[in-house]
């Protein structure tokens, strides 16, 4: 199995915990207390993360980027815990959310000239039809 299969593989166990663990959370606290909580919970593996991290390759310009990453993931989940707080059913609002990756394609057509095949958008658009699909609620 190629290293990159069992890395994706990983996160899609761990996103698939998240999306659990979530709706746990914000069923006894507050959107903002679980978000604390669960920045908490990263900074557990900065020991980790700063013993691999490779920092004199860094330009500015990427360690902002980084930042933006980390601060608009944060951003998202908090709204995935107020939507669910809310009255979400953590069975639609998390594969509803999960469909973030056609708005990064879509960004990436935008800002990085990137080109897409016909199958990629083929997958776009059953991504976003499934979507529709799971979220329907009679």
């Amino acid at each position: 199995m190629p290293a990159w299969l069992a890395f994706s593989l990983l996160a899609l166990l761990c996103w698939g915990i998240v999306g659990l663990t979530q709706k746990l959370t914000v069923n006894r606290i507050s959107p903002d207390g679980a978000i604390i909580w669960c920045t908490l919970g990263s900074w557990l593996l900065l020991p980790w993360f700063y013993s691999r991290a490779q920092f004199s390759k860094a330009a500015g310009l990427y360690i902002l980027a980084g930042l933006a990453a980390g601060f608009t993931a944060r951003l998202g989940e908090w709204f995935i815990f107020a939507s669910m707080k809310s009255g979400a059913k953590a069975s639609v609002a998390v594969p509803l959310t999960a469909t973030y990756p056609c708005l990064t394609l879509l960004l990436a057509i935008t800002f990085l000239a990137e080109r897409l095949t016909a199958v990629q958008w083929t997958g776009i658009a059953l991504a976003i039809t499934a979507s529709a699909l799971m979220s329907y609620e009679p």
